[in-house]
């Protein structure tokens, strides 16, 4: 047999053995899923948002105390492990904005606490959202801009 036909029967076995070992996923089921968890969340907020405004706080104090809520919620939830078990269920069910975000900040720090309050939290703490951070930041800048150049060509 020639190397060339023996590396054709290895990439077919390889092929095969990749088909067997990779999961197969139903992208209407995680829809589903991603739907489910993320409105559930959304309805939460709502709840926390409906519950403070009916407690006599204003429309804006009443956003404020949402977010502060499910911020805290989602950290707890991250650092009792059920968060990431959440995620992994939902898929981008759980990226609704801020409770993602918030995990997002939580995981390496409880990940890379071992390592030190310094080269631990510090360094690692933004190790995912860091890169939000800076594209947000850095876009909103140059929208910033623009828009000023285009106020004073009106």
């Amino acid at each position: 047999m020639t190397d060339n036909g023996k590396n054709e029967q290895t990439a077919k076995k390889y092929e095969k053995y990749v088909k067997k070992v990779t999961p197969t996923h139903s992208l209407p089921l995680n829809m589903a899923k991603a739907f489910l968890v993320g409105g559930l969340i959304c309805v939460l907020g709502q709840y926390i948002l409906n519950t403070a405004e009916t407690m006599g706080l204003g429309q804006e104090e009443a956003g404020s105390w949402c977010s502060l809520i499910l911020i805290f919620l989602s950290v707890l939830l991250t650092g009792l492990n059920v968060y990431p078990k959440l995620a992994k269920f939902a898929g981008a069910g759980t990226l609704v904005p801020i409770t993602g975000f918030a995990n997002s900040v939580a995981a390496p720090a409880i990940e890379y606490q071992k390592e030190g309050q310094v080269f631990g939290i510090g360094c690692k703490i933004f190790t995912i959202a860091g890169p939000v951070i800076l594209y947000g930041v850095l876009s909103s800048w140059i929208l910033g801009v623009v828009y000023y150049v285009m106020q004073l060509w009106r």
